[in-house]
């Protein structure tokens, strides 16, 4: 129903910041529930920020308030994850996850890695 496509990962040193970007394509980008989630090796994954459909209320893990950034541009199709004042413990695979209006479903992207750096 919908293909996310992620971009921006990399390497970064400790106290500098990343823009992630997810592109979806199918279905109706505006209906979609938007989030990011990580996972750390040996860890489960976890959520990191999640946005509404509109736009109009973001959600975020205690981990990341203040530092990250979630937001949307329904226009452009494209979900967007603002990572500044990155730690170490920020290094992770980070995945793009939809879910569509009505359903408990979650589409997820491939996942790009970010990796931080002491």
């Amino acid at each position: 129903q919908v293909q996310l496509v992620e971009s921006g990962g990399g390497l970064v040193q400790a106290g500098g910041s990343l823009r992630l970007s997810c592109a979806a394509s199918g279905g109706t980008f505006s209906s979609y529930t938007m989030g990011w989630f990580r996972q750390a090796p040996g860890k489960e994954r976890e959520f990191v920020a999640g946005v509404s459909r509109c736009g109009g209320h973001t959600y975020y893990a205690d981990s990341v308030k203040g530092r990250f950034t979630i937001s949307r541009d329904n226009a452009r199709n494209t979900a967007y994850l603002q990572m500044n004042s990155l730690k170490p413990e920020d290094t992770a695979v980070y995945y793009c996850a939809a879910t569509p209006w009505g359903q408990t479903a979650r589409y997820w992207g491939q996942g790009t890695q970010v990796t931080v750096s002491s």
